[in-house]
């Protein structure tokens, strides 16, 4: 039976949090950080970071939330896409360069964002997170302990924002990846995942006994839970992936096409926003 509905008290407060931030930003903070005339943000941020915080609340909500965390792994597992694959590089996209600088300081704090965001160590800690969160023993803690279910949410976007910064990052403190290793960046995270989502597919038995002692809603059997669910980390979390790589793709293709060298984001934002840069 689906749980009834209930509003999540602690989830509703970071959303309008995240969001009251963001407003409070944009009114406040970012005409001293535009030239004259000019919005803090486009309509397009707007808009991406508004989905990123809906995205959020659907993620972590009734009824994805409950059915996750009382009876099936596939709703734990697509809260847990939703949460590293669309929510982050949706905020990205909404958040205006001068708004990240001003919420990463003082300058150690870039400093560190910075040295966790590089291709390697960011990629490594990311799935490094996947896979501790997705041990059986994890699990088994993690659906009885609330604060430890809150610091794994945590934890899962942060890393995430870490992951999409050589593909999303608005600064130039912070560089993209040329074009193509972008390309080859999230093709690298696309595959990694294959080795969690494999021993789930193709398990003879439930990995994950705290699932099988919950009940079971609409005959779904916990091995089948757990199959589902893996199909969903590879199939479900590579189609958004390639979907991106893809985008990338044609970005680059255009690029070349036109034989126009790409900017540095120095020069890109030297020509859009002096302002801000004379503020460095």
């Amino acid at each position: 039976m689906m749980p009834a509905w209930h509003p999540h008290a602690d989830v509703w407060v970071l959303v309008v949090a995240l969001a009251g931030t963001y407003v409070y930003a944009l009114r406040r903070v970012g005409p001293g950080h535009v030239s004259p005339g000019d919005p803090p943000a486009t309509r397009g941020q707007k808009v991406a970071f508004g989905f990123g915080v809906v995205t959020l609340l659907v993620a972590a909500d009734w009824p994805i939330h409950d059915l996750g965390e009382r009876s099936l792994f596939t709703a734990h597992m697509l809260q847990h896409l939703l949460m590293t694959l669309v929510a982050p590089p949706l905020l990205l996209l909404g958040t205006p360069g001068w708004m990240l600088r001003w919420l990463l300081r003082p300058r150690w704090v870039l400093v560190v964002v910075r040295a966790l965001s590089k291709p390697l160590v960011a990629l490594v800690l990311f799935n490094l997170v996947i896979a501790v969160i997705h041990w059986p023993a994890f699990v088994t803690l993690y659906l009885h302990q609330p604060l430890v279910h809150l610091a794994t949410h945590a934890a899962l976007v942060g890393t995430a924002l870490l992951m999409w910064m050589p593909v999303l990052s608005p600064i130039v403190e912070i560089e993209r990846l040329p074009y193509p290793l972008q390309m080859l960046y999230l093709f690298a995270q696309s595959i990694v995942p294959t080795v969690p989502a494999s021993f789930l597919t193709f398990g003879s038995e439930p990995l994950y006994r705290v699932y099988e002692e919950l009940p079971r809603i609409w005959g779904i059997s916990a091995l089948t839970d757990q199959r589902v669910a893996g199909l969903a980390m590879k199939i479900l979390g590579g189609f958004i992936l390639w979907g991106v790589i893809t985008v990338l793709f044609f970005r680059w293709a255009r690029q070349e096409e036109e034989g126009v060298d790409e900017l540095g984001w120095r020069e890109v934002e030297e020509a859009v926003n002096p302002k801000e840069l004379s503020r460095r």
